[in-house]
């Protein structure tokens, strides 16, 4: 069996919730802070607080076995 390291690994989707006053807008960008910094696009307002969005440039590397 041969092992490798992905040469890119897009992490795009990201679900959020908010309070009822206070969800973003359609193609609003959020700013993400924790382990990282990120940066949100929000795509789709999914009910109840809930929105989709997708990380803009956003890469991480793994190995593969």
């Amino acid at each position: 069996m041969s092992s490798g390291k992905s040469y890119k690994l897009l992490v795009l989707l990201w679900t959020l919730s908010f309070h009822s006053d206070a969800i973003p807008k359609i193609y609003d960008a959020l700013k993400v802070e924790g382990e990282g910094k990120y940066t949100l696009e929000v795509q789709q307002q999914l009910g109840d607080g809930v929105v989709r969005t997708i990380a803009l440039g956003l890469l991480m590397a793994y190995s593969a076995v």
